[in-house]
């Protein structure tokens, strides 16, 4: 009988493990469309969302809008469940994010708020985010509200890269007006002293002035 009631007690101690999530935690706050910070027991968690990629906040409007999503769906002060995936580049957890049985991640694709990030998806449902995807997509929400849908973030991530990156052009230098224009349509705005949408005016106009010519 004694032995009885302890295996019941066991079984009821189990149980009570089993239904507490061992990654319980509490959102403090939201960074952008994708990140948040949460605490998880005495540590305070940088969180990336898993398998989704939602537009930068410079994305405007969409970033923005993702953002402001993700703090309806995570109030701070929110209890959630985190379903870890792994740690990213930046020592933040990659993890799926579950409040009151509803899948963050998934939410922000639904509502086209967040694409799926294939090149990260495993560990995650790829079906189910395929589909939710897909739903999206026809329904034109959110980032697919533009046909074929905007930039991918990944792609503007890159191309903020490779722009800060660019070579810089003094106009002495530059061989003809041709080029000069063409830099200029290149994103070499700061060729275009004036704001007059033509490069190296003023240092033209001098030259030219000095030589008795004709700008043009």
């Amino acid at each position: 009988m004694l032995g009885s009631d302890m295996g019941k007690a066991l079984l009821v101690l189990l149980l009570t493990l089993w239904a507490v999530p061992s990654n319980a935690a509490e959102v403090l706050s939201i960074g952008d469309g994708d990140t948040l910070t949460v605490k998880e027991g005495s540590q305070t968690i940088k969180v990336r969302l898993a398998c989704i990629d939602a537009p930068e906040t410079s994305q405007s409007p969409y970033g923005i809008t993702a953002r402001q999503a993700l703090k309806s769906l995570l109030p701070v002060g929110s209890d959630v469940t985190l379903r870890s995936k792994a740690t990213d580049r930046y020592g933040r957890s990659v993890e799926e994010v579950i409040r009151n049985s509803t899948n963050i991640n998934q939410s922000l694709v639904e509502s086209g708020n967040a694409f799926v990030y294939w090149q990260y998806i495993k560990g995650c449902d790829r079906q189910t985010y395929s589909r939710l995807e897909t739903d999206a997509r026809l329904g034109g929400l959110g980032v697919w509200s533009v046909p074929g849908g905007i930039q991918r973030p990944w792609d503007y991530r890159q191309s903020k890269q490779s722009n800060s990156k660019r070579k810089c052009y003094r106009c002495k230098d530059i061989s003809s007006w041709n080029a000069e224009q063409e830099l200029l349509r290149s994103a070499h705005s700061y060729l275009d002293r004036e704001k007059h949408t033509e490069a190296c005016e003023s240092i033209r106009e001098a030259d030219c002035n000095l030589m008795n010519l004709s700008c043009r």
